[in-house]
């Protein structure tokens, strides 16, 4: 099977021998090569399938930032070569016409000194796109109406905002930038500070006619609360929507509601109340059924499971869980570092042609899938096979056709059509040529029996160049979440940290998703613990093979893996490097500054003024005067999923009282998201920074820029531009 697959992600074998056959032996990947990836992301299927549009984004000029554009593929004939469609630098969120013939799509658009992201036609008779709103604080997720009539979007523009004067830029008055806080959970990661004077609300416009202007758009729901996951009714006359009618939801078991509202507008009908939090909507050809992700709270799991629920659209119907006898991860994924880091878009669950079907990922054993869940038996069958991620899909308006955009751990990832048969055609390849040029080798999957004869699943990602007769360091890279899982997708940061000479190792311990609901939540109320015990057993089963230096051993992860990464140096001295990122190193101080609120007892019991004697036995923080181990820490500076100073800042001042090898790392304007999402020469200066403490102390090569030098400050060499002509 695995040999199949890897026909489908290279041109072919024999291209790649005359590739090499001319340019020499290929060179093993850096971290700079990043700076030439190109992502796929929210790819869309037009209304008959013959073609398919996606976002491609890419490393801007000075490599401080991305640009997205708009492209355009037909998939009658292989080979095809997608077209751009337009010049970015921030295009996003194509949707086709019903009939075809235009594309809608969002861009920024600077009126008067400031920028809103309006919405754009674009004819495909012809002629420059041309926008068709113009709201002051911007637009998101433009949809079709299925009749093609109408377009909807969400916005939180409100009354209040005047237009006129916005648009004017005259006679502002001064808006005072100090923020009075009224709610718990005032500021989300990446997004900011949340305005709760401009809720997100549905609006519905008009499609204007090819060469008229378009009508001001209406919005058609109001209030203090914020609609999302807006979808049509498919006979056009309704949209179905969720939403969450209270405000500090956050003290109570969380659960929101399905409305509807005409288009023109009105107050909504509740249509369900529901006892957990629902999400995807995706309603069925004939109108009649409403499906959707969701996960039971009961009963307190640190870990729900997705599943994917059917409920018929009438009053008083009531939910019924379609997969609750599969024990994997409905709608599920397996984490890399490299999803489109811009413009990536998202998959809903989508109906089958007959109505009898629906088709979702699912993540099970570290790879992501497609599957087929028969929407009256709840009968799971898989579509898609094979050691690899499907991380989107879409599907033409007819349901007769199907593409994926799909990647594994040599291949970023690119877009399949997907056959009834499940079978797949790879129609892009946008990084051929600098894929064509490395020397790329897939990880080593490896299942072993932890300290109580668990079975866990871990790969082990080899220099290119590996000998089995040599002593290689190892480094041990633990993933986040906790509940999340490694798998087959590409990882930068391990194809790389493997050509430098490192054996890197990747587990998924328990609490990992993908293998079940109780392997998951085997880590409630006691996270960390047994899950490190995993780790070491990881490690231990690699040792034993007889190619690793057990005298070379390093520990990193980010976020759940900074958690396990502070905990390690503090339950072994084994390591003799570690680098923790993003981490928490006490939750008592987390629990009162992060981002998002566990005043339910999913991961404690209680808060921390309730159940002290929890947080301090399974903060690393209890125990750092265990620590020997030289420690990096690695934190954004704008992180408030797990802000510095309730993690690595405090083990960092710590460890220089202690005396112990130390250093921080801090990335200006980074939030949690810096591995994944993060500036470009950030994402860069993150990997350097990472190989050069374990080459520092694995191989003892000289570091200076990590030693104290009293009376000198180094001072970091300009990065150079990609183009000369830009400084």
């Amino acid at each position: 099977m695995r040999r199949r697959l890897l026909l489908f992600l290279v041109p072919s074998l024999a291209v790649l021998s005359l590739l090499q056959a001319a340019t020499g032996p290929n060179r093993k990947i850096t971290e700079k090569d990043l700076f030439d990836f190109q992502w796929v992301g929210d790819p869309q299927l037009s209304p008959d399938g013959s073609r398919i549009a996606f976002v491609k984004v890419i490393v801007d000029k000075r490599r401080q930032g991305y640009e997205s554009s708009l492209w355009t593929l037909g998939l009658a004939s292989a080979g095809a070569t997608p077209l751009q469609l337009t010049n970015g630098p921030h295009d996003a969120s194509p949707r086709w016409s019903p009939d075809g013939k235009s594309l809608a799509f969002t861009r920024p658009v600077e009126t008067n000194g400031k920028t809103a992201t309006q919405i754009e036609l674009l004819s495909f008779a012809g002629g420059e796109p041309h926008p068709i709103t113009s709201l002051p604080r911007g637009v998101s997720g433009p949809s079709f109406s299925p009749d093609g009539k109408h377009l909807l979007f969400l916005s939180d523009t409100s009354a209040a905002d005047d237009v006129a004067k916005t648009n004017s830029g005259e006679n502002e008055e001064h808006h005072s930038d100090v923020r009075v806080i009224t709610h718990a959970m005032y500021r989300l990661n990446g997004a900011g500070y949340l305005d709760f004077k401009h809720p997100s609300h549905i609006w519905v416009m008009d499609v204007p006619p090819p060469g008229t202007e378009a009508k001001a758009p209406r919005q058609v729901t109001t209030g203090r609360f914020n609609e999302g996951d807006p979808v049509w009714s498919p006979d056009s006359t309704h949209i179905y929507f969720l939403t969450v009618r209270k405000d500090e939801p956050y003290y109570e078991a969380p659960q929101n509601e399905l409305e509807r509202v005409g288009i023109e507008g009105g107050a909504p009908e509740r249509v369900s109340l529901f006892p957990f939090v629902a999400q995807k909507l995706a309603i069925s050809p004939d109108g009649t059924k409403v499906a959707f992700l969701a996960g039971t709270d009961t009963p307190v799991r640190s870990y729900t499971q997705p599943d994917l629920w059917l409920m018929d659209l009438k009053p008083g119907a009531s939910p019924v869980n379609l997969t609750a006898n599969y024990d994997y991860d409905i709608d599920g994924d397996v984490g890399g570092d490299n999803m489109a880091p811009r413009a990536a878009g998202s998959s809903a669950p989508v109906w089958t042609a007959d109505g009898r079907s629906l088709i979702d990922s699912t993540a099970r054993a570290g790879a992501a899938n497609l599957v087929m869940v028969n929407a009256t038996t709840g009968q799971v069958t898989e579509w898609t096979h094979g050691p690899q991620a499907v991380q989107m899909w879409t599907q033409s308006a007819d349901r007769a056709h199907m593409a994926a955009l799909i990647s594994t751990p040599v291949a970023i990832g690119d877009l399949f059509t997907i056959a009834t048969d499940g079978s797949q055609r790879q129609v892009t390849n946008l990084n051929e040529k600098l894929f064509s040029s490395l020397t790329l080798t897939q990880p080593e999957e490896i299942w072993f029996n932890s300290f109580d004869s668990r079975r866990i699943q871990m790969w082990v990602q080899k220099p290119p160049d590996f000998d089995p007769a040599k002593k290689y360091p190892l480094v041990l890279d633990i993933h986040g979440g906790p509940h999340s899982a490694y798998g087959w997708v590409f990882d930068h940061e391990f194809q790389w940290m493997a050509a430098k000479g490192y054996v890197v190792v990747y587990p998924n311990p328990r609490g990992s998703t993908s293998y079940g609901q109780e392997f998951g939540n085997l880590i409630q109320y006691k996270y960390p613990g047994d899950d490190f015990r995993d780790l070491m057993a990881a490690v231990d089963e690699v040792i034993k093979r007889g190619y690793v230096d057990p005298q070379r051993l390093g520990v990193t992860g980010g976020s759940g893996g900074g958690v396990l990464t502070d905990w390690t140096v503090t339950h072994t001295n084994r390591f003799k490097a570690a680098v923790s990122q993003r981490d928490i190193s006490d939750w008592t101080s987390w629990w009162y500054t992060d981002d998002f609120l566990l005043f339910q007892p999913t991961w404690f019991r209680g808060a921390p003024f309730n159940v002290p004697g929890d947080f301090k036995d399974r903060s690393a923080m209890t125990f750092v005067k265990k620590i020997q181990t030289p420690m990096m820490f690695i934190l954004g500076e704008a992180d408030y999923r797990t802000p510095p100073t309730s993690g690595g800042e405090q083990l960092f001042r710590a460890l220089k009282y202690m005396k112990e090898p130390t250093v921080m790392v801090r990335f200006p304007g980074e939030s949690h998201e810096l591995s994944r999402s993060g500036q470009p020469w950030h994402r860069v200066e993150r990997l350097e920074h990472i190989a050069g403490w374990f080459d520092k102390y694995l191989d003892g090569e000289d570091k200076p820029e990590y030693d104290i030098v009293p009376g000198v400050v180094p001072q970091p060499a300009p990065h150079p531009y990609v183009d000369e002509t830009v400084r």
